[in-house]
């Protein structure tokens, strides 16, 4: 796998991530290109990615490269970018963003339009190589250009394509603040299991062991997760007990409003960004 020079602009967990991904998949070292400002941080990018050529200044590597991911904070992308307009206009590179609600027309705008632009949600999972990251391309990508965003990105776990835009919110609700609901889910058992008289160690280990069974488990069987319920949830069982305690709550309605609160949230955050980069 080699699509010619790839640069990266910022030297985060998910650059790290990313490289990493792909020097594991083939990649020539000498391929990678990656600028970050901090001196701590190149550091680190050098011991994920030997043999990669990492540089503080985004122009110098910019300037090389047939693919660029934009793998900085959402709140400076638009500082990012407006000084890389000039050199991505004469270059046309594939921009890759995994920037979060941020829209593709805004970092196309920034960067003095005209390029074929995909928006990627991945999750923190990545870093393991065990993520799964939602792709959006706009309609200045080509089939060949999409897959050359799919390939890099599945280096770190498989690429759900998305229809629209829009979807890519939707995607940041579920699976990019995915992991979050189940590290609260498994703390909240933890310390039930704690408050029952189970020692830690025992009931965080019962917990993740549970939590890595059921999801291979619902994987694997290609069965629904109803039918994976009625599995587990006997008629006057010890599950029952607890769904109805859950239905009775109203777990359903509490946790799909938390999901479409943080669909909202990056829509938000979207506009925010829009907004900011007028200045």
């Amino acid at each position: 796998m080699d699509y010619g020079k790839v640069a990266f602009v910022g030297g985060g967990n998910m650059t790290r991530a990313l490289t990493a991904g792909m020097l594991a998949a083939g990649y020539e070292p000498s391929h990678l290109l990656i600028a970050e400002p901090l001196a701590e941080h190149r550091q680190s990018v050098a011991e994920a990615a030997p043999g990669a050529m990492i540089h503080e200044d985004n122009e110098t590597v910019v300037g090389q490269a047939e693919c660029v991911v934009l793998a900085v904070k959402p709140q400076i992308l638009s500082q990012v970018c407006k000084p890389l307009a000039e050199t991505v206009q004469r270059t046309k590179p594939l921009i890759i963003s995994i920037a979060a609600g941020v829209r593709s027309h805004d970092i196309d705008a920034w960067l003095g339009g005209g390029l074929a632009v995909v928006r990627v949600m991945p999750n923190q999972a990545a870093l393991l190589r065990l993520g799964i990251s939602g792709m959006y391309a706009n309609e200045r990508t080509t089939e060949e250009q999409f897959r050359i965003a799919s390939n890099i990105i599945e280096t770190t776990g498989p690429v759900i394509p998305v229809r629209t835009e829009e979807d890519i919110d939707t995607v940041t609700a579920v699976s990019g603040t995915g992991p979050a609901y189940f590290y609260l889910l498994v703390d909240m058992l933890v310390k039930v299991a704690e408050k029952l008289g189970l020692d830690h160690d025992s009931a965080l280990k019962l917990s993740l062991e549970t939590a890595r069974g059921a999801g291979e488990l619902a994987e694997q069987s290609g069965e629904t997760m109803d039918t994976l319920i009625a599995r587990v949830r006997s008629p006057g069982g010890t599950t029952a007990a607890a769904f109805d305690s859950l239905e009775s709550n109203g777990f359903r309605d509490i946790f799909s409003a938390a999901v479409i609160a943080a669909r909202d949230r990056a829509v938000e955050l979207a506009d925010a960004a829009h907004e900011a980069g007028k200045d």
